[in-house]
């Protein structure tokens, strides 16, 4: 875990310092925590009981904070989702076990998953996993809007998700140096590819 959240943090000061870099400037990165207390605190949001407009339920702790861009401390964008930020990348650990990255885009309500071992979660697990992001972005887009005018631009409908199944196939144990690599190229605008993983010796 903490590798992982290394590396994020790495991107995260690669794109403050240079964020003419990448593909876009209105990107963020989160480390694996965020995917965590999603999961876990989906049943939560679930059960808490909407108002007459869908509104007032319970989101997990932080979650104005990744909204706001005010975490981590260390290296505050302050850039609001919808606002300023269109893509949210994440890596997401399933079971202890696996490795997987998410492209989140809210222009087009679409998350991608990138699994470089799709025989790792079933179709059905991944429903599941995905679940909490499909409907507490979109949901926490409304209730965080800032006014009316904002509100009316975003709906409270799921986002939809995809796995590509074109994808560079990871060995058991690269998975989460896989996850970093596709959010780091997708970031850059560079193709994702074996060559782009291989070390001089032909290692990942």
């Amino acid at each position: 875990m903490q590798h992982i959240d290394a590396w994020i943090n790495v991107l995260r000061k690669r794109y403050d310092a240079n964020p003419q870099h990448f593909r876009s400037e209105r990107m963020c990165f989160l480390d694996h925590l965020f995917a965590q207390q999603w999961r876990f605190n989906f049943k939560d949001f679930k059960d808490s009981e909407p108002d007459q407009n869908g509104l007032g339920r319970r989101l997990p702790g932080g979650a104005w904070n990744y909204y706001a861009g005010t975490i981590p401390s260390f290296c505050q964008s302050n850039k609001v989702w919808g606002t300023d930020i269109d893509d949210i990348y994440a890596p997401v650990n399933f079971a202890d076990t696996h490795w997987i990255a998410m492209w989140i885009s809210i222009p087009k309500r679409h998350i991608v998953v990138f699994d470089s071992i799709c025989s790792s979660i079933s179709p059905e697990e991944l429903d599941v996993v995905m679940e909490p992001f499909l409907y507490m972005v979109p949901y926490l887009l409304v209730e965080c809007a800032s006014s009316d005018e904002q509100r009316a631009q975003y709906s409270l409908e799921p986002f939809t998700y995809e796995r590509p199944t074109n994808i560079p196939p990871a060995r058991a144990g690269d998975c989460g140096v896989y996850t970093l690599k596709y959010i780091e190229c997708h970031a850059l605008g560079i193709e994702f590819s074996k060559k782009t993983l291989l070390r001089p010796t032909g290692r990942v």
